[in-house]
């Protein structure tokens, strides 16, 4: 083994993870479940910037109607929703004018990526993705945003995390560009944060693909190949949860929605090329783990050959052993040798030095 460089200590894989409740899930999106299955959110955070160029308003509650008091006007607000609550959905839904069949989708559970246009506002769905260092798997959030008249409402599942911390920040800082703004380029603010974050979370999955191709040179066994089912199941979960997010870019640069200015839409292809790579690369992941998989049966196979080739080696050399102690363990009486004085050890003297021999000839052959 290489002294320089020890073995590489990845965190146990929960073998058992599977049959527990847990947020990840591959292959689980049904449109036609009823949004009633969703419960509702034991805490519920509602953040509120209503700002323009010269004022910005920070507030905090915890029930949609107090948010009714920042529609109307000139100044941007952004709504932002922390913990999916039935009754505060509905009512800001009603209050803002959007569609029943939007608020269904953001009642949804594990909904794919989508966007639509109905009655004068824009909507889209995506997931905020994080990567959990504790059990190397990838986390996902379902993300619904609505674009109106002068107001962004964003609608998120966790209350406690987000990536949307930046956002704030810059919104806090007069005469920022967000500030200058108008809504829509806020929207786009919001999915660059999040598409950005994909990176974040494709970097540490390709963390541990790098650590896997160091370790199944050394150490081929079970442990490492639940490792790489490991990884080939959260590529899976990584590429379904990106891929659609570009069909939900396009639509938006593809819109003749008023909501939607022409000089935004340039801040919009850059977006739809982050997701591009960002789905590239996951694509590159998920080949890189089913090389994974082909270098561990590899090497699977070449340490299954070494211990035929030592087998195969230690047989040949006992062959002539075997053979000539089985000759003299024959019960005949008239044996030549058998009177010999020292015939014991002539035999055995006689064994080693064909023992010695053929080992001098296959390592002159390089045969082990």
């Amino acid at each position: 083994m290489d002294k320089k460089k020890p073995l590489i200590n990845i965190p146990f894989v929960d073998m058992f993870a599977a049959f527990r409740p847990k947020k990840q899930r591959i292959m689980n999106y049904n449109p036609t479940i009823n949004p009633a299955t969703r419960e509702d959110a034991a805490e519920v955070k509602i953040t509120v910037f209503d700002y323009d160029v010269h004022s910005l308003a920070e507030k905090f509650y915890t029930e949609a109607s107090d948010c009714f008091q920042h529609s109307g006007g000139n100044t941007i607000k952004w709504i932002n929703v922390d913990g999916i609550n039935k009754q505060n959905v509905s009512d800001l839904s009603k209050h803002f004018g959007i569609h029943p069949l939007l608020t269904e989708d953001i009642l949804s559970v594990g909904q794919r990526a989508k966007m639509d246009e109905i009655d004068n506002t824009l909507f889209c769905l995506l997931p905020m993705l994080y990567f959990n260092p504790q059990h190397s798997i990838v986390e996902q959030e379902q993300v619904s945003m609505v674009l109106g008249k002068n107001f962004v409402i964003s609608f998120q599942e966790d209350p406690k995390r987000d990536v949307f911390d930046m956002i704030r920040n810059r919104l806090r800082i007069s005469n920022s560009k967000l500030r200058l703004a108008p809504a829509d380029y806020l929207l786009y603010s919001l999915l660059d944060v999040i598409v950005d974050h994909y990176f974040l979370v494709l970097d540490k999955l390709g963390e541990r693909i790098e650590m896997m191709e160091d370790i199944i040179p050394r150490r081929p066994d079970n442990r490492t190949l639940a490792h790489i089912n490991h990884l080939r199941k959260q590529t899976l979960f990584l590429k379904r949860a990106i891929a659609p997010v570009r069909e939900v870019v396009n639509g938006i640069i593809k819109s003749d929605n008023d909501l939607l200015q022409e000089n935004t839409e340039k801040y919009f292809k850059d977006v739809y090329d982050h997701i591009i790579q960002a789905n590239d690369l996951a694509d590159n992941y998920r080949d890189m783990v089913v090389n994974l998989q082909e270098l561990y049966h590899t090497q699977t196979n070449l340490k299954m050959n070494e211990v035929m080739k030592l087998l195969a080696v230690v047989t040949t050399l006992m062959a002539p052993l075997t053979l000539i102690a089985g000759i003299y363990g024959m019960n005949f009486n008239n044996m030549p040798e058998l009177k010999a004085q020292n015939g014991y050890f002539y035999t055995l003297g006689a064994m080693f030095i064909i023992l010695l021999g053929m080992i001098i000839f296959f390592r002159k052959r390089k045969w082990f």
